[in-house]
């Protein structure tokens, strides 16, 4: 596989709503942004996958664009988002801008004008569908946000496509015209200067919705390539995209650099391991580690040299990993350093969501009047009216909810968290006088500089980048496993546990890499491992 600059930067997911208010309206800006680049290159990372800023009714926080080449007002102007771009830059941070082309806001100029007339050019942008002969929805498609993904438009007589909320129109990619459109609005961002694309939900674009088929459609890799060919082909870019359905070998249709599609994929096999087989996200089971261990392992080994993994625990539709699988308690900062050692060993390109690298943890409600997110309102809404009860579904959304991550980013100890010095739009975690910046920097032993250890020292050896891996065999608690280049051997050790756990290998230590404890590591034989304790060893190579 050839280099690329993808390969060996750890990148930083920023949400814009929630990461720093420059004006005092209660959310995060652009502006703010630009404030905070110089803490993100003490960090160390390389870019910034960035969530929509685009102009957007924020229906679905800004994932319902109703303007490509315009920014939401709240977020600042296209004067200020080219300023982020080249004051990144000029700090080699280079912006991966989220882009969704699954759907567009109810509000586009595009869907305005597809439904003023059955006629209307822009028609065939979208999905329609008449009715079945009893009236009702053309299918039994539901929509991820709850509820039928079919919606009634009376004016025109005709049913339109939603995979999401009924705000959220899909694109109907068969249409070359629509896809050409897109292409133009992506080069329009390219020439700007960033440095790639986060693909939303792309494994939908490919949907044959009377056939009832939404992910991997069977033009789907014919478009992906026809896109790269349009658009980010012609430049060094990272693209990676979002596909919930994801395998090995889907994964490689995607990012196999011999197929000309995306860099790399987010898959989710491990992410849906606490919840019950067959169901959806709300319905948990407490995490099977011996599962986790085989699914992370299985990424590893399969995509092998004919794709590329993406790392992450964390991103804005998921809760803070530390509370779900964590200890975000008395071992919070133990195991937020396992959790960040464990994943960036593995060989892929690790991602940071904002506010990961301090340990911001999980915020609990107590009634739904507190939430914020559509997903979460409708299901709840939903599940109420179904029999569920409040008590267990307010414990689902404190779990598992989309509100968790989407609290401010909090900067110190001060009003409202350094965010904002008005109303934040969405509350902060009560906790943030003590799980704050400000807190972590003057802390020479925090999460931070675990993070930030971490991040240097994927530049200072390649094994990290390239080696081989090996998972060890163990106890279901304890996750190890080797990465090997040339002649350089690491060995990662973790205890995946709030128990001390018995390690042992015979393998001769050379030095510590790093560690989220104190002591150095001279021994692996029946080596006690304290709760949620991590280290790396460089160990002799006998091959």
């Amino acid at each position: 596989m050839e280099k690329q600059w993808w390969q060996e930067v750890v990148v930083y997911q920023i949400y814009p709503r929630s990461f720093k208010d420059s004006n005092g309206d209660g959310i995060g800006d652009i502006p703010g942004m630009i404030e905070k680049l110089d803490y993100l290159a003490e960090l160390g990372i390389g870019a910034i996958w960035l969530s929509p800023v685009y102009q957007s009714p924020n229906d679905d926080n800004g994932y319902d664009i109703s303007d490509y080449e315009a920014i939401m007002s709240e977020f600042g102007t296209m004067a200020d988002m080219d300023k982020f771009i080249e004051e990144a830059n000029q700090r080699n941070i280079k912006v991966i801008m989220d882009l969704v082309v699954n759907h567009t806001s109810d509000e586009h100029p595009w869907f305005l004008e597809a439904k003023s007339s059955k006629d209307s050019p822009y028609r065939d942008y979208y999905v329609w569908a008449d009715a079945a002969a009893d009236g009702s929805a053309p299918n039994d498609l539901r929509s991820i946000f709850s509820g039928s993904a079919w919606e009634w438009h009376e004016e025109s007589g005709q049913y339109y496509l939603h995979l999401f909320s009924k705000k959220q129109p899909d694109l109907n990619w068969e249409n070359e015209e629509m896809r050409q459109s897109v292409y133009d609005m992506m080069n329009y961002w390219i020439d700007k200067g960033i440095g790639g694309f986060r693909l939303d939900v792309i494994d939908l674009i490919g949907k044959q919705p009377m056939k009832e088929i939404t992910g991997n459609g069977p033009l789907l890799h014919d478009y992906l390539q026809e896109m790269n060919q349009a658009t980010f082909g012609q430049h060094d870019l990272l693209t990676v995209g979002e596909t919930w359905g994801a395998t090995p070998e889907i994964a490689k249709c995607y990012s196999h650099p011999d197929r000309n599609e995306l860099s790399m994929v987010f898959q989710f096999e491990h992410i849906g391991l606490d919840q019950q087989e067959g169901k959806d996200k709300w319905d948990l089971k407490p995490l099977d580690k011996k599962q986790l261990k085989e699914v992370l392992a299985k990424w590893q080994i399969e995509l092998g040299n004919e794709g590329w993994n993406s790392l992450f625990w964390n991103n804005h539709d998921l809760p803070r990993m530390i509370s779900r699988w964590g200890n975000d308690n008395e071992h919070r900062v133990m195991s937020a350093k396992m959790l960040a050692i464990l994943l960036h060993m593995m060989k892929g390109t690790p991602y940071i969501y904002q506010g990961e690298e301090i340990g911001m943890t999980n915020t609990p409600i107590n009634d739904i009047s507190e939430a914020s997110d559509i997903e979460t309102l409708n299901m709840y809404h939903e599940r109420l009216a179904n029999g569920y009860s409040k008590e267990e579904l307010i414990r689902s959304i404190n779990t598992k909810g989309r509100d968790n991550a989407r609290r401010p980013m909090a900067w110190d100890d001060s009003e409202n968290g350094g965010f904002s010095t008005g109303t934040p739009w969405l509350s902060l975690n009560p906790n943030f006088s003590d799980i704050n910046v400000a807190q972590a920097l003057a802390d020479e032993s925090s999460i931070f500089y675990t993070y930030k250890k971490l991040v240097h020292l994927r530049k200072e050896h390649p094994v990290m980048v390239w080696g081989d891996f090996e998972l060890v065999e163990t106890a279901d608690e304890v996750f190890s496993y080797y990465r090997t280049l040339n002649d350089t051997r690491w060995l990662i050790v973790t205890n995946f546990s709030n128990e001390k756990q018995v390690f042992h290998a015979t393998d001769e230590v050379i030095q510590t890499v790093i560690h989220n404890a104190e002591e150095t590591v001279t021994s692996l034989e029946n080596k006690t491992l304290a709760p949620w304790e991590a280290f790396v060893v460089e160990v002799k190579n006998d091959d």
